[in-house]
């Protein structure tokens, strides 16, 4: 499960693998796999919003210079 996990396979496709009625149960019996994974996940995200911000200011100083 880990394994399909690190490879990007979405929960609700590995809780029809393993035969859960539910992702509800696969998060329950796989938690302590899926936390890094969870983890991995949020700390892209926290790059991503981060560089977006960054270009975001660029652009709006360079805006602010062109109109000056």
């Amino acid at each position: 499960m880990s394994l399909l996990s690190d490879h990007g396979i979405p929960l609700e496709r590995i809780a029809l693998l393993v035969g859960h009625s539910s992702q509800a149960t696969t998060e329950a019996v796989y938690r302590k796999q899926l936390r890094p994974v969870i983890t991995q996940g949020a700390e892209a995200m926290d790059d991503i919003i981060a560089d977006d911000h960054e270009v975001e200011a660029a652009e709006g100083d360079e805006a602010g210079n062109a109109v000056t």
